[in-house]
């Protein structure tokens, strides 16, 4: 699957924050086209959000849940929802986090990271675990008088009987539709950062051609600042500056992403794709793998090829 996204820099100045990269993800097209297939096939609510972004959970799905929507409109119940987004955030570190909500509507996410660093989350949820009932119900009006909340019962009633009901087989089977997208995601992400380099000045395209050209082998900065005829010290200025990676890290990224592209062949070993992308040692590699795609080698291939990808979803960029 192919789509493109707008072709507007990360950022004004060439540095990559996460939100600017999360940004970029939201308005591409394949994440608009996951999300509208998700909440067709499902009827669940999709969003992506920026790790600590806390805002009114769900707000821009199709999906949401009425009686959620009428929560967020007070300040009260929001504030505890917003308590709810925290909660989950810090279980949500290394997998996937389900939480209820004080009137018992479970909500999910699932954790997007570059390397090891988590940049947002997939979220569904707002559903509930089991059929609706008054006595709940009424628990959940005398829970918000105590908070000193006044809603309209007949309207919020309404809305609380219907919220769809989910089993958890069928909510845990959309939260593993989600960790797949977010293993995409995470390796889209990935290949943004390296490619937002190609529109660079003249002197970067050299020192960019001559890497790729000699991918394979023991690269120094040395001589790629000698391709890009420039001092050593002035290149990592140039080339921080234009692409807002450093060079060591550029080098790294492109060499993972070229060995991620291997991999999906299942012969080719791993220890093979790791020297022919230029690695020079094995710990190195498996060192530098495991900080920019959060696991380790054997555990992507082997969650590739559990999964059936021959090719994974790709992103192109418009020029």
């Amino acid at each position: 699957m192919q789509a493109s996204t707008p072709s507007q820099d990360l950022s004004g100045n060439g540095s990559h924050s996460d939100r600017d990269l999360v940004d970029h993800l939201q308005r591409s097209e394949i994440y608009r086209d996951y999300q509208r297939a998700f909440e067709a096939a499902t009827g669940l609510p999709m969003v992506l959000r920026a790790a600590g972004s806390f805002q009114s959970p769900l707000q821009d799905s199709r999906n949401r849940n009425g009686f959620c929507a009428i929560m967020a409109a007070q300040n009260k119940t929001c504030a505890a929802c917003l308590e709810l987004q925290q909660r989950i955030e810090n279980e949500a570190q290394e997998r996937s986090a389900t939480l209820e909500c004080f009137a018992g509507l479970s909500e999910s996410v699932v954790p997007v990271r570059v390397g090891e660093r988590v940049v947002a989350y997939l979220q569904t949820g707002q559903v509930l675990a089991r059929r609706p009932s008054e006595a709940r119900f009424n628990m959940v009006l005398r829970s918000l008088r105590q908070l000193g909340v006044s809603v309209d019962a007949k309207l919020l009633r309404e809305a609380y009987f219907g919220t769809q009901v989910v089993s958890k087989q069928r909510h845990e089977s959309a939260v593993s539709l989600l960790v797949i997208f977010a293993q995409h995601l995470s390796s889209l992400s990935n290949q943004m950062m390296v490619r937002e380099a190609a529109a660079e000045s003249p002197t970067v395209a050299k020192a960019r051609a001559y890497i790729s050209d000699h991918l394979g082998e023991e690269i120094t900065l040395g001589l790629v600042a000698r391709a890009a005829a420039m001092s050593a010290f002035y290149f990592c200025k140039v080339f921080k500056k234009e692409t807002g990676l450093t060079f060591t890290e550029y080098l790294a990224r492109l060499r993972v992403e070229t060995v991620k592209k291997m991999l999906l062949n299942p012969h080719k070993r791993i220890s093979e794709a790791a020297y022919d992308a230029g690695f020079q040692s094995l710990s190195q590699f498996n060192r530098v793998f495991r900080h920019f795609v959060g696991e380790t080698p054997s555990d992507y291939r082997e969650a590739l090829h559990r999964r059936g990808i021959g090719e994974p979803m790709r992103m192109t960029f418009a020029a």
